[in-house]
């Protein structure tokens, strides 16, 4: 290779080409230095003030996007503006009928801009391409069909619209000296004649750059053709030399292609990369294994004194965030040259949450979406009532502002920015967020330590929200709040929050880009995935891939010989590199390394080590919580129990004693949700209440026919008044919910119905008691204090005289669910005795209070397993000690049942016995 120069020194580009500057004699500050990004330019500054001994004035450094725009004499127009500004060019073109509003537009015209932006970049001729395009996409929908579908017909008219598009799009800019990117290369190519004439610059120095798109590879090769330019290229031999290595695709290109190289060598091959360099790759799973791993690696550097030369570069520049999260207390300095998009910002979330809300066209709000909202961070510190409690307690579903306003009289303007609807106005809907971060900023003024961050973001949003309002002003599109939001999710994933640091100390953290020109001792790369590092075959394009290839368009294969680039360039003069990996499998990107880890194998030039690492996790105790019991805690046992253990409470303590301790010791009460559809424990007290309702009246009476048909006409209004009652203001006349209504009624009318046919079959039937409290003391010998036992039985009666102690279940019970064999397990097996304990429970009660004389029965009547009846505790011998089974409630049964009972109150007063968790 001609011209090839050997830099031994592990010194940086920048250096070197400083250094090659100086040795010519020419007096550098009269020099313009174009650089790919304007982040390389602070370097080259801090190179030159290095390198200079006397003083002098420093040239002019300017990114290559700024001196094209420069040439070109246009203003380049932000991805929102030019959208407006094509649907302005969509509109006058389409045909009234066959318009689309600006939602829908907006979804498909930043792809055919991105295409109009790249025949534009390429320096393609229009007129040829787009009757190219729209000739292929003829024969590809061609059909013997007289007829062909509205969708194919208008896929046909879009292509050839294009070029219109195209045409008028450019003029309706021109005429406002704006342009997108595209549009000012081609121009800045159209001028550079007139430059060359008219600018007082020396020469050109062009350095750092790869991948040049025609227009630039014009300009470029122009001024040089005239001696008004050098240019630096920064690759290695090996790459060169390579044919097959997209490391070195580009500069292959150049070398054959350019006329100036036909004459001149192409210099500046170094072979840096050859250099001794330890290289780890290391595999950790998911983000957070990949982020610990890089705050352990940090750390480790820290401790030597490299992190003054290191970069953190991140493949995912999502991962900005964990990073900054993982750094260790030790990096004091840390330059983040990447900017973090809004969309990642925190309070994003809230803006999508408020869109949510607003977008459906309705009068009431989904609860779920106003709870979302009103539980936001930057939400709670504004509203002083707890809405989301009376919600919840007037089990409102749907709720209109008109309500919210009424809940919240406190706090009437937050709620108003908060609530009211906007319409289709999106004007109204972005003063009500400017309301709202004037709001939040107010709040935050207030506070001692002010939270500069949080001021940030809304300074941030603020500045948007105005440029948005300033464009809906200006072109009156947006009519409905579901394309603002549409509008406002694509800006924010495009704008970002810039960091403010010292940019030449300390560690820095960069995306792939912003890595061009500057070298590094130490490279930290963090997601090398396969799928992220290349990208792998994505294309936002219309322009099929046969059609780029032949009019020299960049595919796939051009984008993945980018990163190739830059993933080497990263390592031609670093001498400390960590390739880090997911090794977990993900759908969509994940788990598989990328080819460049398998490319750098094969290629031999340095040995790689490999490694597995695993974060350090904090081991964690997965034994059974245990809570001893303390003096205060048997003390508050005493005034629980002298307040009255029910069935269900000591229930509760068999099924899992740390449940009890919670809510029976601690008054940790449960958190009461608002019921969207009917909840299984409404349901249950619907269909009791309603009994109770209907049968009250009649205690004391023996039930006859008439009085039980009486009761089938009243069902319908008492269990409608008892949904409205416990249900509140939720809608009970559609979906799952009409279902539970239909069903609560059913049950009780098919068990009118059964109770009628047993009258009718000749069975006697007194009721006794409905929904009867009880309330006993217990005084045990073991105990120095006193207890109550208490409860509420659904229904007492006889039947054909024996008395039944009867529990209303709407859920399936069976027969197996009341059968009790050894004793010890009704304290003891809750989920296969709990049934039998509760019911044995009314019975005790009852005897002890003097109330159960004569043959008497206790059971559950499941209203899921009707046809069973009332189904009766049954106490069973162990199988070899005869067959027998015993539903009488005898005072034997009721002696054991105390024993048991005793054993689980001595078990729960005993401060020798913790409270123990259950595995339930």
């Amino acid at each position: 290779m001609r011209g090839v120069f050997y830099f031994y020194e592990m010194s940086s580009f920048i250096y070197d080409v400083l250094k090659s500057l100086k040795s010519s004699e020419e007096d550098i500050s009269q020099y313009t230095f174009i650089l790919p990004s304007k982040r390389a330019g602070l370097f080259l500054k801090q190179e030159f003030a290095k390198q200079i001994s006397s003083p002098k004035f420093l040239p002019e450094i300017i990114a290559i996007e700024s001196f094209v725009e420069e040439l070109s004499q246009l203003k380049q127009a932000n991805s929102i503006e030019l959208l407006f500004e094509f649907y302005q060019v969509y509109l006058r073109l389409t045909p009234k009928t066959e318009i689309e509003d600006f939602e829908r537009f907006s979804k498909w015209a930043p792809t055919i801009l991105q295409d109009f932006n790249e025949i534009d970049r390429y320096l393609i001729e229009p007129t040829k391409i787009f009757n190219y395009i729209s000739a292929i996409q003829e024969l590809n929908h061609w059909s013997f069909d007289p007829n062909p579908t509205e969708m194919m017909q208008g896929y046909l008219k879009f292509w050839q619209k294009a070029h219109d598009y195209y045409k008028q799009l450019r003029q309706h800019l021109l005429a406002k000296n704006i342009g997108y990117q595209g549009l000012i290369y081609r121009k800045a190519t159209q001028y550079l004649s007139t430059y060359l004439k008219n600018t007082p610059r020396g020469k050109h120095i062009f350095l750092g750059f790869n991948a040049l798109n025609a227009a630039e590879s014009t300009i470029i090769q122009t001024l040089i053709g005239a001696d008004r330019a050098k240019i630096f290229w920064d690759t290695q031999s090996v790459f060169i030399n390579n044919r097959y290595h997209d490391a070195g695709l580009f500069m292959r290109r150049y070398i054959k292609e350019w006329s100036f190289y036909k004459d001149h060598p192409f210099n500046w091959i170094t072979q840096h990369y050859k250099a001794p360099k330890a290289i780890t790759v290391s595999g950790a799973s998911k983000t957070v294994g990949q982020v610990k791993y890089v705050g352990q690696l940090l750390k480790q550097l820290f401790s030597k004194n490299k992190l003054e030369n290191t970069a953190l570069v991140l493949a995912d520049e999502s991962l900005l965030l964990p990073v900054l999260n993982a750094l260790p207390d030790e990096v004091e300095s840390v330059n983040v040259t990447m900017g973090l998009p809004l969309s990642k910002v925190p309070m994003a979330s809230f803006f999508e949450q408020w869109f949510k809300l607003h977008s459906l066209p309705t009068s009431s709000y989904y609860h779920k979406n106003v709870i979302s909202l009103l539980s936001h961070p930057f939400v709670r510190v504004l509203i002083q009532e707890n809405l989301a409690e009376s919600l919840k307690s007037q089990n409102l579903t749907q709720v209109s502002f008109e309500q919210l306003r009424a809940m919240a009289p406190q706090s009437a303007q937050a709620i108003n920015l908060l609530f009211e609807p906007c319409g289709k106005c999106s004007v109204k809907a972005i003063d009500q967020l400017l309301g709202l971060i004037l709001l939040f900023r107010k709040y935050l003024q207030t506070q001692t330590k002010k939270p500069l961050l949080e001021m940030e973001y809304l300074h941030r949003f603020s500045t948007l929200f105005q440029q948005l309002k300033a464009y809906c002003e200006a072109y009156d599109f947006i009519n409905s709040i579901s394309s603002l939001h549409h509008v406002f999710k694509d800006l924010i994933k495009r704008e970002t929050l810039d960091f403010k640091g010292q940019p030449l100390k300390g560690l820095q953290i960069m995306g792939m880009l912003e890595s061009r020109v500057i070298d590094f001792d130490t490279v930290i790369l963090v997601s090398v995935n396969e799928g992220i590092l290349p990208a792998g075959k994505t294309q936002n394009s219309f322009i099929p891939f046969d059609v780029k290839i032949e009019n020299k368009l960049p595919t796939y294969k051009e984008k993945d010989a980018i990163y190739t680039y830059h993933f080497y360039r990263l390592m031609h003069r670093a001498s400390d590199i960590h390739l880090i990996y997911n090794i977990d499998t993900d759908a969509l990107k994940g788990g598989e390394p990328s080819r460049f880890i398998a490319q750098l194998e094969l290629e031999g030039h340095h040995k790689i080590n490999h490694q597995i690492v695993v974060p350090k996790v904090p081991q964690q105790n997965n034994s059974c919580l245990q809570i001893s019991k303390t003096p205060e805690i048997i003390e508050s046992l005493k005034r629980f129990a002298a307040n009255g253990f029910s069935p269900s409470s000591l229930g509760q303590y068999i099924r899992n004693p740390i449940d009890f301790y919670n809510q029976r010791v601690l008054g940790i009460k449960q958190l009461n949700e608002l019921e969207e559809t009917v909840e299984a424990n409404t349901f249950g007290s619907v269909v009791h209440y309603t009994l109770e309702a209907l049968y009250k009246p009649h205690v004391g009476q023996t039930l006859t026919v008439k009085t039980l048909q009486s009761f089938l006409s009243k069902v319908d209004s008492t269990v409608r008044f008892y949904f409205s009652e416990l249900y509140k203001k939720g809608d009970i006349s559609k979906g799952k919910n009409r279902i539970s209504f239909e069903i609560s009624k059913r049950y009780i009318q098919n068990f009118i119905e059964q109770e009628i046919k047993l009258l009718k079959q000749g069975h006697e039937i007194v009721l006794i008691a409905v929904e009867k409290p009880i309330e006993i003391t217990l005084a045990f010998e073991e105990f120095d204090f006193p207890m109550v036992f208490k409860g509420s039985i659904d229904r007492i009666d006889t039947f054909n005289g024996v008395r039944r102690i009867i529990d209303y279940k709407t859920s399936k019970v069976e027969q197996k669910d009341l059968n009790l064999v050894d004793w010890q397990d009704i304290t003891e097996d809750y989920a296969k005795c709990n049934k039998s304990f509760q019911v044995l429970s009314y019975a005790y009660m009852l005897q002890k209070s003097r109330l159960l004389n004569g043959p008497s029965e206790a059971g559950i009547l499941s209203f899921k397993n009707l046809k069973a009846g009332v189904i009766k505790f049954t106490k069973k011998n162990k199988p070899g000690r005869g067959a027998t089974k015993q539903t009488i409630i005898t005072p034997d049964i009721m002696g054991a049942y105390e024993q048991e009972l005793k054993s689980l109150l001595l078990a729960i007063f005993s401060s020798e016995i913790p409270f123990i968790e259950k595995d339930v």
